[in-house]
């Protein structure tokens, strides 16, 4: 968490999809404002922060994911497509005055600052365990089709964030998951939602019957 990570980064605030570390995100750029945006990251460093805004055009919430584009292609019609690579979770500090069309935000990194430096040992085995054994079970529930033997092939820390992302809750609630403060805690989460979610929706299907 050294110097590698920019105190200033420009926001792209893509409503409906909650970005995570250790994960990557596909995007059509054809906006105007974004496509300029994307441009100048492409030109610098990479970096783009995503976050989920509170309403359209207005305030965005404290903690977003910091990105790194590692892939782009530009379309015959003028778009940019790009592959994100989460990096690590960032909190807002200000919001920077500028003549852009896209904002651009003070962030810093320290209240997150384990997104860099997990371990394989970070979560423990029976709860990793218990997690993708119930996960399974909601996500063929819910008739999300997910490849598992591929999945298993992914870092612990990976397959965490990997279920919070892919996972059918709202914005609302994976927001919640992004805000936890460690990888413990996301896990720990994360698995009571999935729990609560089968349940309810065993209860719901039953009450049909």
């Amino acid at each position: 968490m050294k110097n590698i990570l920019p105190k200033k980064i420009s926001i792209f605030p893509l409503r409906g999809a909650v970005f995570f570390p250790k994960t990557s995100l596909p995007l059509n750029i054809f906006e105007d404002r974004y496509l300029k945006m994307v441009d100048d990251a492409l030109k610098n460093d990479g970096h783009i922060g995503m976050i989920q805004s509170k309403k359209l055009g207005g305030d965005v919430f404290r903690v977003g994911c910091l990105g790194k584009i590692d892939k782009h292609e530009k379309t015959a019609d003028g778009r940019i497509l790009i592959n994100l690579k989460g990096l690590t979770r960032f909190s807002i500090n200000d919001e920077i005055e500028n003549n852009k069309k896209y904002r651009e935000f003070n962030v810093n990194y320290e209240e997150f600052k384990g997104d860099m430096v997990f371990g394989e040992n970070e979560i423990k085995k029976d709860l990793l365990k218990k997690l993708t054994e119930d996960s399974t079970k909601f996500f063929n529930q819910q008739g999300m089709l997910i490849n598992w033997q591929e999945f298993s092939k992914l870092k612990n820390f990976q397959q965490i964030f990997t279920l919070a992302m892919i996972s059918p809750f709202s914005v609302a609630e994976k927001q919640k998951l992004l805000e936890c403060p460690n990888l413990i805690e996301v896990a720990e989460v994360l698995h009571k939602m999935i729990k609560f979610g089968f349940y309810e929706s065993s209860n719901e299907k039953n009450s049909i019957q």
